[in-house]
């Protein structure tokens, strides 16, 4: 009896996985399709960022919004108009032809981005000389510096005076 029940939970969390799995993969091909454009997870680009936007917004207002921002701003949400006036009235397109699972598989997509994004260490900015502690840069102090980028130039004036007076002598 108690193999009976854990083969058929083993088998439910396998189609689980597998469906999770699907909905993850079409939410990523969608985001991919229809949203990098505008948004990114973790930058702002035309659209705000999209990184744990499930934490500030409900599923189901953003479901509202995917299919018609400008109805949501022009019925008067808060949200929708604080939005639409900090990216500078930008319109975002209706999309009304997602369905209501397809917009959840986005948003799967985004909170399964957003919970990588979190896992990975925050990256400070360093001086190169934190960076590169035993770096040090180039002096030019030293004559022998001066004197090899002196003859350098030098030569290469030479040789862009001969092929003037070679082209000269051809012509």
């Amino acid at each position: 009896m108690s193999l009976r029940i854990i083969s058929i939970l083993l088998l439910m969390t396998a189609v689980n996985n597998n469906v999770f799995a699907d909905n993850l993969n079409e939410g990523k091909q969608l985001f991919s399709t229809r949203c990098t454009a505008c948004h990114s997870i973790e930058k702002i680009l035309v659209g705000p960022a999209l990184l744990d936007v499930d934490k500030r917004r409900s599923e189901e207002w953003i479901i509202s919004f995917v299919h018609s921002s400008q109805t949501m701003i022009k019925s008067g949400d808060k949200d929708a108009v604080a939005l639409f006036s900090k990216f500078n009235n930008t319109v975002m397109p209706d999309h009304p032809d997602l369905t209501v699972e397809q917009v959840k598989n986005i948003i799967t997509y985004v909170k399964s981005e957003s919970s990588a994004a979190a896992a990975k260490p925050k990256q400070t900015m360093q001086r190169p000389v934190e960076r590169m502690p035993d770096y040090t840069p180039v002096k030019f102090t030293d004559y022998s510096t001066w004197f090899s980028i002196l003859s350098c130039i030098g030569l290469l004036a030479g040789v862009m005076l001969i092929r003037v007076k070679v082209e000269d002598l051809k012509g």
